[in-house]
């Protein structure tokens, strides 16, 4: 008989902490196992890119085995794992923007723009376009704010503060996102 899985007490995972801080790799796999869905899930809805999203959260939990000892407990333990999860496609994204803006700075912005444009898939008869998939297919900035924002419950200023933008540029891309997602969904 297969026996049913116990939910996790705060001091459970709080002497889990404990351990792994103290460099027990059992107790951070325990950890691992049980924040791992929700912290690919995040990536996955901020990049747009399974790939990516797999990357980026083998980078969160590198990150959080570095930095276990800064754990205060002031937070769930799969809050602060979040938080830090959404850092690090953050840190990534503008990094590779960074990258890529010395790479295309001698291109015509023109072309940058089209690059940049949406897309649209082409029509599925036999379905429609689910809310993960209109979501992956945004523009990048648009999908980060629409997924910070809508999915997520930050706040304007703070998502203008992590994405080092306007609050205004961050309430334009939340209505583009938000405009393109019903586009995308009701097929016009």
């Amino acid at each position: 008989m297969i026996e049913p899985q116990e939910v996790p007490t705060g001091d459970e995972t709080a002497a889990l902490v404990a351990l792994a801080a103290r460099g027990d790799v059992g107790a951070f796999e325990q950890l691992y196992t049980r924040s791992a869905g929700r912290v690919y899930a995040v990536c996955l809805r901020m990049t747009g890119d399974v790939e990516r999203a797999k990357e980026l959260s083998h980078d969160a939990f590198v990150r959080a085995w570095e930095r276990l000892s800064t754990f205060r407990g002031e937070a769930a333990f799969d809050t602060w794992m979040h938080r830090l999860a959404v850092n690090v496609v953050l840190t990534a994204t503008r990094t590779e923007r960074r990258r890529t803006a010395r790479i295309v700075a001698t291109e015509d912005e023109l072309s940058v723009e089209s690059n940049l444009q949406f897309s649209r898939p082409a029509p599925d008869v036999e379905s429609r376009i689910d809310l993960e998939r209109a979501i992956a297919s945004l523009p990048p900035r648009a999908r980060e704010v629409f997924v910070l924002h809508d999915v997520e419950g930050y706040r304007h200023d703070e998502i203008a503060d992590r994405l080092e933008l306007q609050s205004g540029s961050v309430r334009a891309q939340l209505h583009r996102a938000r405009k393109l997602i019903m586009r995308m969904l009701t097929d016009e």
